[in-house]
């Protein structure tokens, strides 16, 4: 495993990046890291030239001493890009990295080559989700991130070996990620007017035994967007790159 580093919007981004053909962004979601996308990306390899960044603060990239958004971490991805020379790009998100990979689309819509959104959803918070947010950075700020890791691994999935991985990922993550990465996700904007403007391929995928954001989200989307692919997944819970790999590769070999 080849990790790179570069330097953008005064934070040191990690990436790996492997394969070759058309380019795709994979984006993890919270509290995570590049390494949920190690199981599906042997399948992709062949058909894409995969980069996945650790997000800001999270992996080996670095925190930001300031809040950001939403905004922020689709700028970094913008540079990374810039950095690599890759005028555009599918890009796909997992969760909050499906949350960014729509702020991307709304920043940079030409850069977009096509849009995946795995278990993730273009609402805004409503105000008690919100307020639980910030509890939930305040807590970590006070207690660390045992209560979170604990919560959201049996929140993720109901396999105990998968439950055992998210786990082990989320322990190697900085308590200033958690804190950051909930602010920003309080903060985001609803992005569902976006969706009637998109003009590239959209796949939706979506297991419907997910406990943190339900599969109505996904086929709203579909209702709204009649020519994305949506992959409805039976039992698959909040990981399905994890959960149901080949299932979720083949989606995205839609991106192609």
């Amino acid at each position: 495993m080849n990790i790179e580093k570069i330097q953008v919007n005064d934070i040191t981004l990690a990436f790996e990046r492997r394969g070759k053909g058309t380019p795709l962004v994979l984006l993890h979601g919270y509290p995570l890291d590049h390494h949920t996308w190690g199981f599906v990306a042997p399948l992709l390899e062949n058909d894409f030239d995969l980069i996945m960044p650790d997000l800001r603060g999270f992996g080996e990239s670095s925190l930001s001493d300031s809040l950001y958004t939403m905004d922020d971490f689709a700028s970094d991805i913008a540079g990374l890009l810039d950095h690599l020379g890759i005028k555009k790009a599918a890009i796909a998100g997992h969760s909050m990295g499906g949350y960014i990979a729509l702020a991307f689309a709304k920043l940079y819509p030409d850069r977009m080559s096509g849009l995946g959104l795995v278990s993730t959803q273009t609402l805004a918070d409503p105000s008690d989700k919100k307020e639980g947010r910030y509890k939930s950075a305040a807590d970590v700020g006070e207690n660390g991130i045992g209560g979170v890791v604990e919560t959201m691994s049996s929140k993720f999935t109901e396999d105990k070996e998968i439950q055992l991985s998210s786990r082990e990922i989320m322990e190697r993550q900085k308590p200033g990620a958690f804190i950051g990465a909930l602010k920003a996700m309080a903060e985001r904007m609803d992005t569902t007017s976006l969706l009637s403007s998109i003009n590239f391929p959209l796949v939706v995928i979506h297991g419907d035994k997910d406990n943190l954001i339900p599969i109505d989200r996904a086929r709203e989307v579909k209702s709204i967007v009649p020519s994305a692919h949506l992959v409805e997944l039976p039992g698959i819970g909040h990981l399905p790159m994890m959960e149901a790999i080949s299932e979720t590769a083949e989606a995205l070999k839609m991106l192609k």
